[in-house]
């Protein structure tokens, strides 16, 4: 069966970790967004942290004005965050746990803990016709409760399934099943599915194959790959990689 064809958001974070690491105004994020349309990107994924360690301010409100891809907004659940998706309006935001000292987020979001303040911190966002994503675990519980509050979409966090499969770890396999799970879970109940986090070309094609799956979202693989192949080429690999799997 001929299934439709998987969107790539490209995370952009790292070309900006590469910039600040020397305190230049190169590589630019913004010529980053160029190319990845070029290479056939389909959306630009941007995280922007309470410490801004790699995407700043000036990036977010640059990508949104050149508008060269649709632009997905990754934050945490806070005041300071909110008011800045309701001054950009990015196409869509996607709510993430957030640790001050982790390397990169960690896991999903807790949102069975949190249904009554996500169900207001999202409500002036939707209100801007801003599509909201929730980060989270495949667990029915967290998709239920992303459905109760009014989320647009799902992000399946796929960092555990990429951790147990670098490892060469068999039980990869089982959690492929339950990430199958829920996603059809979420499609059943009217969620948009999306997943991403640790995706590379090799693990990539075993989440392609989820039918329910609409959209992933890569950063840290196609950037390193960037380095031997350039960004264009990255892009280009991992989209042959998806479609591969995918037909």
């Amino acid at each position: 069966m001929r299934l439709d064809e998987i969107r790539l958001g490209v995370n952009i974070d790292h070309i900006a970790t590469v910039r600040n690491a020397r305190g230049t105004s190169y590589p630019d994020p913004l010529m980053a967004a160029k190319i990845v349309k070029e290479a056939g990107g389909d959306g630009i994924t941007a995280h922007l942290r309470e410490d801004r360690r790699h995407i700043v301010d000036q990036d977010i409100s640059g990508l949104k004005q050149q508008n060269i891809l649709p632009l997905n907004l990754e934050m945490a659940v806070t005041n300071e965050m909110q008011k800045i998706a309701l001054d950009i309006v990015p196409n869509a935001v996607c709510l993430v746990p957030e640790k001050r000292e982790e390397r990169t987020t960690e896991g999903g979001l807790d949102v069975c803990k949190k249904i009554s303040s996500l169900r207001s911190f999202i409500e002036p966002i939707k209100q801007k016709d801003i599509r909201v994503s929730l980060f989270i675990e495949p667990s029915e519980q967290q998709i239920d409760a992303a459905k109760s509050i009014g989320a647009d979409i799902i992000e399946l966090h796929t960092g555990y399934f990429c951790d147990l499969y670098e490892k060469n770890d068999k039980n990869y396999i089982e959690v492929i099943k339950t990430l199958e799970k829920a996603a059809k879970y979420a499609f059943k109940i009217g969620l948009e599915v999306h997943a991403g986090h640790g995706l590379t070309t090799e693990s990539v094609g075993y989440i392609s194959k989820i039918c329910e799956i609409k959209e992933l979202n890569i950063g840290h693989a196609i950037i390193s790959d960037s380095i031997f192949m350039g960004l264009r080429g990255a892009i280009e690999t991992m989209k042959q990689k998806i479609k591969e799997a995918r037909f």
